[in-house]
């Protein structure tokens, strides 16, 4: 019989950019009181279905490590340390962060607005030199230099610097026999999943990741779905949600 390895991809709970509306990339912003629940009951969907994360990874911003605590908690699992790393962060949206997606539509129209947000090549504006000098000052990105941190990203900018991590860092727990819990955004988990199930271009631009669903992925000995786009933990209001996504700021 073969073994299979599962894989927990989890989008954080709502923040408050998503809950204003706002293009957020690298901005950390917190959890809202619905996020926090989201997370909960993430953890409870876990219990319920007996998968009890062995080993958790997150991104470096606060909404998704905040998610992943309260969901290892809620899972059972709250001796469970997750890593931490910019690897998983969501994708850097350049000049459009901080602004609402309604008015970056309305300004440069929606067939720009659809490329920036679903295409896997388009990348917006950068964000001023000036701007970025935060980032290079904070710990979590210590040691880059202001050259080498990202100004703004397209999809498969975040692929190429999210892969090594899943590598060398997740692929081994899996092989190991760990049932893997990895908490990130809405195009870093884009990412990730269109590198698992090969997805097309096509397909990647027709993907929408809900917030606070558990989407579980069981992998062959080659770490490759036995099921192509795995299976949310509740599909119903997983595929509502997602929907919802999709239609952000049109």
């Amino acid at each position: 019989m073969t073994r299979t390895r599962t894989l927990v991809l989890l989008r954080h709970g709502e923040s408050r950019g998503n809950a204003r509306g706002v293009f957020t990339g690298w901005i950390d912003v917190p959890l809202t009181a619905h996020g926090e629940e989201q997370a909960r009951e993430a953890g409870s969907l876990l219990r319920t279905h007996d998968l009890r994360p062995t080993r958790a990874h997150s991104s470096a911003l606060t909404r998704a490590a905040h998610t992943c605590t309260l969901t290892l908690a809620a899972a059972g699992c709250p001796d469970t340390a997750p890593a931490h790393t910019w690897r998983l962060n969501e994708r850097h949206y350049g000049a459009l962060q901080g602004l609402e997606r309604r008015a970056v539509c309305e300004q440069y129209g929606e067939e720009a607005y659809r490329r920036w947000r679903r295409s896997v090549d388009a990348v917006p504006p950068p964000l001023p030199a000036h701007e970025a000098v935060a980032y290079a000052e904070d710990p979590r990105y210590g040691g880059f230099g202001l050259a080498r941190l990202p100004r703004a990203e397209s999809l498969d900018d975040v692929r190429a610097r999210l892969l090594p991590y899943v590598t060398e860092a997740i692929a081994p727990q899996l092989a190991a026999g760990h049932t893997v819990l990895v908490t990130a955004h809405s195009n870093s988990l884009r990412a990730l999943v269109a590198h698992l199930d090969r997805l097309t271009p096509q397909e990647t631009e027709e993907l929408n990741i809900p917030t606070g669903m558990p989407l579980c992925y069981e992998l062959d000995e080659q770490l490759l779905p036995v099921v192509r786009g795995g299976r949310y933990l509740d599909p119903e209001t997983a595929q509502a949600a997602a929907k919802t996504v999709a239609e952000q700021g049109l």
